[in-house]
């Protein structure tokens, strides 16, 4: 059976499943989901997990690494957070917390596997999905995704015009991004023209 929309979310943001795996990390924090969908969106972002911003904040990607991915869309704030057209499902709806060394931990399995089809039936169809990141990228194409994402992403034409695998749009890949000018000159404008068919 099918649940609503706006009943998962709220099934989502009561979830404390990882309460003792947070309270373990070096953050030492609670539980917070950030639970952002509707029904029958028109795009689908599929990213990794919401960093220690989202988590304060309660809204996916507000953050700089939202200004960039929004960039990329060529789209801006309010359609971004407009439930009846974007839908965000990352593998971890909370943030996971920083190891000892300061370095994100990575989203617990855990998560998408209890959350994910449940959010899938409730969206049903959508026209286009984007894939941000290596976790998001191995769940959704499997055996595509394995030879890592620089080379998903280079792949991108053979999922598009449906699906397009991004990296991730965090400061850090700023690097990644000079060595790959090809991200900028040949696969944005494509996804910004199909981001702006699927919105009209």
């Amino acid at each position: 059976m099918t649940v609503a929309p706006d009943l998962l979310r709220s099934r989502i943001a009561a979830c404390r499943l990882c309460a003792p795996r947070f309270a373990a990390t070096a953050t030492g924090h609670a539980p917070r989901p950030v639970p952002w969908f509707g029904p029958a969106p028109r795009i689908l972002v599929c990213g990794q997990a919401p960093g220690l911003r989202v988590h304060k904040a309660g809204r996916p990607f507000f953050d700089p690494s939202g200004d960039r991915l929004r960039s990329w869309m060529g789209i801006d704030n309010e359609t971004f957070y407009d439930l009846s057209r974007i839908s965000v499902l990352p593998m971890a709806f909370c943030f996971p917390g920083y190891d000892d060394a300061g370095a994100d931990l990575p989203p617990p399995a855990l998560c998408a596997e209890t959350w994910h089809r449940a959010v899938f039936a409730a969206l049903g169809p959508v026209p286009l999905t984007l894939l941000i990141g290596g976790y998001a990228q191995r769940w959704h194409l499997g055996a595509a995704a394995r030879r890592g994402v620089t080379a998903t992403v280079q792949g991108w034409r053979a999922h598009a015009p449906r699906v397009f695998p991004l990296p991730h749009p965090s400061w850090r890949n700023t690097a990644w991004l000079k060595r790959n000018p090809w991200f900028e000159a040949d696969l944005l404008p494509v996804l910004r023209q199909r981001a702006a068919e699927v919105l009209a």
